[in-house]
Parts: C-alpha cells; sequence; structure tokens
C-alpha cells in the first residue's frame, strides 16, 4: 500500500512540471518548412519567415482591423400623394 502511496505522490509532483502541449523542435520546423513553402517564399524572405515561425512569440498577425463603416442613412420616403 506504501508504495502506491509513494508513486502517486511522485507523479503528483512530476505531472504539472510537464509541458502539456510540447511540440518537438523537428516537427515545428517542418511545419514551419510547410508554410514558406505555401507561400513560395525564397531566399531571404524564406529565412525570415522560418526564423519568426520558429520563435515561440505570439504576436499579433498584422494591423488591426479597421470597425465596419457605419451603415448609410435610408433613403428619404417619398412624400404622400396629393388629394
Amino acid at each position: 500500500m506504501f508504495r502506491y502511496a509513494a508513486v502517486a505522490a511522485i507523479l503528483a509532483i512530476l505531472l504539472p512540471t510537464t509541458p502539456s502541449f510540447a511540440v518537438a523542435a523537428k516537427d515545428k520546423m517542418a511545419t514551419c518548412k510547410f508554410g514558406a513553402d505555401d507561400q513560395k517564399l525564397l531566399g531571404k524572405a524564406r529565412a525570415a519567415f522560418v526564423k519568426k515561425c520558429m520563435s515561440n512569440k505570439d504576436d499579433p498577425r498584422g494591423a488591426p482591423m479597421a470597425p465596419p463603416p457605419s451603415a448609410p442613412p435610408p433613403p428619404p420616403s417619398a412624400p404622400p400623394p396629393p388629394r
């Protein structure tokens, strides 16, 4: 019984220290190269893309979107016909 308690205690200590969604560098490099190929990047542009992709930064993906333009006012209604 003591053995089970010891194993449970060790697991409880080790589990939080392991990353949940660890991705191997090899897998990440393959994904980054696929993205560079998909965009048909070559030379310095490809190297810059792969470098940025391999860094684990969570940068925004470009400029923020502008708010949608306000709807134009409805056209004026026609006056009632004369009597």
